[in-house]
């Protein structure tokens, strides 16, 4: 496996940032649980849970499916899809004045990914 670890290295990035932020925001409203009622702090957390939440189990299949010996190509694709999904959600949650359409394409870009990486996992399993 070659593939998914670079990737996973750049979602570790992401998620350090994302983690950064969040921190920043509680120190600023003083919340050392929840986020107290601070919009700014409730999004970066959600953007920042939401992100957790997401990414592992995706990247899982995505490695499972690179083990099985799914094409290199698909697993890349797979992989900026993933990106592509967690970057517009993550863009898109953490304004204020929320530009819904890149929560959509986000969660439009993630959910495929995954129904994709869980088909090619069983495909290559019958075949």
């Amino acid at each position: 496996m070659t593939i998914v670890p670079a990737y996973a290295a750049i979602f570790a990035c992401l998620l350090l940032v994302l983690s950064i932020r969040t921190i920043r925001a509680r120190r600023s409203a003083k919340v050392a649980i929840g986020t107290g009622g601070d919009t700014v702090l409730e999004r970066l957390s959600r953007v920042h849970a939401n992100f957790a939440e997401y990414v592992p189990f995706t990247l899982l299949l995505i490695a499972f499916a690179e083990m099985r010996g799914i094409h290199s190509i698909a697993i890349h694709l797979l992989c900026v899809s993933l990106l592509i999904g967690r970057t517009c959600h993550a863009w898109g949650v953490s304004n204020n004045t929320e530009n819904f359409r890149f929560r959509v394409i986000g969660m439009g870009f993630t959910l495929n990914t995954i129904a994709a990486a869980a088909l090619a996992n069983v495909v290559s399993y019958f075949l």
